[in-house]
């Protein structure tokens, strides 16, 4: 078989990264974790997030979440401080003020809107786990991810796929990397597991899939051959 530079150079590349995390230069010390205000239809959603700020805590690792107290999220945060563990709440002061505000945290930030939120739970995080969830869920997901894609990090993003909550998204995403619209290496980087302690270990066992070094260039020379073939 024969390799062109890009695919020896992108191979060296994820020996680098696998050795970096073999030499424990690539540590956990938190993870950030997006799930949702309400509880679900089903005790499923509640236990998973309750094994997760368990697991999360047995393995001292700080939990950064939203800060809230209701739904799995106050599953999430009462199972970790159980635990013993440590649970960082980002809570915008406008919704601080609805009194939803979790009141045990060991640490809390306050900030002025929902971009801020996210901008510092990216900071504080060194990887990042989406359960069930809605829209606000849904939205810091793809923002992580979008983050991933344009090398801004290269933290882990797992998707926690309780019931088979996200089966169609998961769907979804292949459907869209079939379409042309997500690079297959961008796919290959978000990490699905079904249980907390799954999650855990792929997680520190993440190396990123680099896509090649010239996929901007590729999608401007794309754009410019598709619309002189349209006209």
């Amino acid at each position: 078989m024969i390799f062109t530079n890009q695919q020896v150079l992108v191979q060296i590349n994820r020996v680098f990264l696998t050795l970096l995390i073999q030499l424990n230069k690539m540590e956990i010390h938190n993870i950030g974790v997006f799930c949702g205000s309400s509880m679900g239809d089903h005790a499923i959603y509640r236990q998973m997030a309750e094994n997760l700020g368990k697991e999360i805590a047995q393995a001292g690792i700080t939990l950064v979440y939203g800060g809230s107290n209701l739904g799995t999220m106050k599953a999430l945060a009462d199972a970790c401080l159980k635990e013993s563990g440590k649970v960082i709440g980002i809570m915008p002061r406008f919704l601080a003020r609805k009194e939803i505000l979790h009141q045990g945290l060991t640490q809390v930030y306050t900030c002025e809107s929902m971009a801020e939120r996210k901008e510092l739970m990216g900071k504080l995080s060194d990887a990042f786990i989406a359960l069930p969830g809605g829209i606000g869920t849904l939205d810091e997901l793809f923002e992580s991810l979008s983050w991933l894609q344009l090398d801004i990090y290269n933290k882990p993003i797992g998707i926690l796929n309780v019931n088979h909550y996200y089966d169609p998204l998961l769907t979804f995403l292949d459907h869209a990397t079939d379409a042309g619209f997500i690079i297959e290496q961008h796919r290959e980087n978000l990490i699905v597991a079904n249980d907390a302690s799954d999650m855990l270990i792929k997680i520190r066992q993440f190396v990123p899939h680099s896509p090649p070094a010239t996929w901007i260039k590729q999608l401007i020379d794309d754009t410019q051959v598709k619309l002189t073939d349209h006209l």
